[in-house]
């Protein structure tokens, strides 16, 4: 887990990443979004949201336990990749399956 959350928050550090409900629905919409990581304790109406919304865009979904720990902002509960060499790195990261659903 703890590779998972480092590429997360390198990631984020580089600039390949936004933020917050705001600012990561723009980039899905802009088409900027390559991944989309959702914490798992989202209410199921914030799921159902971004499940959709990441669906009807192609682009993929995953489910982790922390986004906000992970990039040093607690209050934030999802995040858009924007770079696929992070996509891929933080892919690899995932310890399995369970959390690539989407």
């Amino acid at each position: 887990m703890d590779r998972l959350y480092n590429a997360i928050g390198l990631c984020m550090k580089a600039g390949k990443a936004q933020s917050g409900a705001f600012a990561a629905e723009q980039a899905i919409r802009n088409g900027k979004a390559k991944l989309v990581l959702l914490e798992e304790t989202a209410s199921d109406a914030t799921k159902e949201h971004y499940t959709r919304m990441c669906e009807s865009r192609g682009v993929p979904l995953r489910f982790v336990e922390t986004v906000g720990r992970a990039i040093g902002k607690d209050a934030r509960i999802v995040m858009a990749v924007t770079d696929p060499s992070f996509v891929q790195m933080i892919e690899g990261a995932m310890p399995n399956t369970d959390e690539k659903r989407g």
